[in-house]
């Protein structure tokens, strides 16, 4: 498997000049940062099927007897819903490993959410669409990080994209490298704090399920059904509060070691995150030095620390 996590992506939000006004929409956050630690496979569905750059619009039409459909905005009679589904289907069943999806926002192929619908009457309705291609992504794997490029722009659910995609492909890496209870054990453990800072009751129904591993007899099976939890609960972006519950309880780790003043010092960097005043990376600094200082076996494995590479630089200061 390969040592970088692999994402699908709309080719144009890499820079293929693959639209259908014949540009791009390149994302300088994907192209000059994230690309440096992940490996893209680009993907352009209205190209793959056939049409050029530039080309008529799409748009999906809200029919009274075909559902949704695909077609052109000046042909409104030329149909390429099946064509599109076809390479959709084709595509999704031949996927491989990916651990993300980033597609294209508005566009009648790609776009995850909020897409202009138009009645046969080709008049303009609700933003309530997905587009044919990912609409099939993400019911085929309901588990994989799909966000769109829009969405990307919002500092919280960049940082919870791209630790998702970080955690499905080592959860991926412990698939490819032979299951065993163990490895699935080791790796729920490595994530419990991580886990905690997202979703309290999510991290508590999964730490019951895996609580009952010894009762599976097919690895495969539990591995499918835990990703499926896991993926789902690290979808609730880590809020303020959760965190500083973790940080709280991180803090309980050193309480034989640190003498008056450095409880205090560190109670209170906590406190000042916790209302606002600190950015995360204070309290997590301060941690990181106790630990490198007072070693914890179990500290010392947890994601909760770098679920990502930490040149991202995505635990922002609003965070």
């Amino acid at each position: 498997m390969n040592s970088k996590p692999e994402i699908g992506i709309s080719a144009c939000l890499t820079g293929d000049t693959v639209r259908f006004d014949g540009g791009h929409k390149r994302m300088p956050f994907v192209m000059d940062e994230l690309a440096n630690w992940v490996t893209f496979r680009p993907v352009c569905p209205e190209m793959a099927v056939g049409l050029p750059s530039p080309r008529p619009a799409l748009r999906l039409v809200n029919t009274t007897d075909n559902g949704i459909r695909l077609r052109f905005s000046n042909e409104p009679h030329e149909d390429i819903t099946d064509k599109m589904q076809a390479f959709s289907d084709n595509y999704v069943n031949n996927i491989g490993t990916l651990s993300g999806f980033i597609v294209c926002a508005k566009s009648p192929s790609c776009g995850m959410e909020r897409v202009r619908l138009y009645d046969e009457a080709n008049q303009r309705g609700k933003k309530a669409g997905t587009g044919i291609f990912t609409a099939t992504l993400m019911a085929r794997y309901p588990w994989l990080p799909v966000e769109e490029d829009g969405r990307l722009h919002d500092p919280m659910l960049r940082e919870n994209f791209v630790l998702r995609i970080y955690a499905l492909h080592e959860l991926n890496q412990v698939y490819a490298t032979g299951l065993t209870r163990q490895s699935l054990l080791a790796f729920h453990s490595r994530y419990k704090l991580l886990l905690l800072a997202h979703h309290q009751p999510g991290y508590r129904e999964l730490g019951r399920f895996v609580a009952h591993l010894h009762e599976w007899d097919d690895l495969s099976a539990f591995f499918t059904a835990y990703r499926e939890k896991l993926m789902a609960l690290l979808g609730h972006p880590a809020t303020r509060r959760n965190h500083t519950n973790v940080l709280m309880h991180i803090q309980g780790y050193f309480r034989k070691q640190l003498n008056a003043r450095q409880r205090a010092e560190l109670r209170n960097v906590i406190i000042e995150y916790r209302s606002g005043q600190l950015p995360i990376l204070a309290p997590l600094t301060l941690l990181q030095h106790y630990l490198a200082e007072y070693p914890d076996d179990y500290l010392s494995t947890q994601k909760y620390f770098a679920p990502y590479p930490a040149p991202l630089r995505l635990r922002l200061p609003e965070h």
